[in-house]
């Protein structure tokens, strides 16, 4: 519990769980998109924190950070990237097709059954890197469909994709994009706004209530840790036996005693293959 505190006390915006929590203060949230888009918002409606979208053909859901509308039905899904993961099994970066992801799942949900697809509303796919995913120094990277034989032609389909770098160097940012940026870097307050944020998240740290959903999420997470690790053991164990059972030179005994496993299991295994 010690370990748990401590680790609640040096949460950062890095932290899905805090930036999950400041980006549900609407005037946060709201002054963040309209920096980043240069717009203006007269409202904007929480669709879901943290929404689970899973349709019925796909066994893989996804868990989205924040979704918001605004006055427009403009929908936005701000998700906070602290890791440039890779596919070990491919050795290619997840990012750009997790995006292409998000934004086939978030659409699905968007449009009710029998819906003509026009009623689609405007999205923004954005994510907040704390990494140069392109390497090219920019402290945004925006994606709209484009016709390759003419790059000024763009598909309407309303779908953007962008891709946030908070270590960038150069661009057009507002002054609260790029404080926002040292913030989320560094921990620096420079503007009202990162003291706005600075402000939330320590008033956050004393709330008792936050606290204690902290632990019991962390909780959770370690229980399924310990869970796929002991499933994950238990099936290379289960494949151990198959194959001295297929070799045919060991007792059930000795397979049962080298591989964890009960007899009556290895017995079951035999009377399967």
């Amino acid at each position: 519990m010690q370990d748990l505190a401590t680790k609640f006390a040096n949460l950062t915006i890095q932290s899905d769980f805090i930036f999950k929590k400041v980006m549900s203060r609407k005037r946060i949230c709201k002054h963040l998109l309209e920096e980043l888009l240069q717009i203006e918002i007269a409202d904007i409606n929480y669709i879901e924190a943290e929404k689970t979208l899973e349709p019925e053909y796909t066994n893989r859901g996804i868990r989205l950070d924040i979704i918001v509308a605004d006055d427009k039905n403009t929908h936005y899904n701000l998700e906070m990237q602290v890791k440039n993961n890779k596919n070990p099994d491919t050795d290619t970066y997840v990012l750009p097709k997790r995006s292409r992801y998000y934004q086939a799942l978030l659409d699905i949900d968007l449009l009710q059954k029998g819906q003509p697809y026009d009623l689609l509303p405007p999205t923004f796919i954005i994510f907040i890197c704390v990494f140069d995913f392109f390497e090219q120094g920019n402290y945004v990277y925006t994606f709209k469909k484009c016709c390759l034989e003419n790059r000024e032609l763009e598909l309407p389909d309303e779908a953007t994709t962008m891709l946030l770098n908070t270590k960038g160097t150069h661009g057009d940012i507002s002054k609260d994009i790029k404080s926002f940026y040292d913030y989320v870097n560094n921990h620096i307050v420079t503007t009202d706004f990162t003291k706005q944020i600075d402000d939330e998240i320590s008033y956050l740290k004393l709330d008792t209530k936050v606290r204690r959903e902290f632990m019991l999420m962390e909780a959770r997470l370690l229980d399924e840790r310990r869970e796929g690790i002991a499933e994950g053991e238990a099936n290379a164990n289960i494949a151990t036996a198959k194959r001295m059972l297929a070799k045919g030179c060991y007792s059930l005994e000795v397979i049962a005693e080298l591989t964890n496993l009960s007899l009556a299991d290895v017995e079951k295994l035999k009377e399967d293959a």
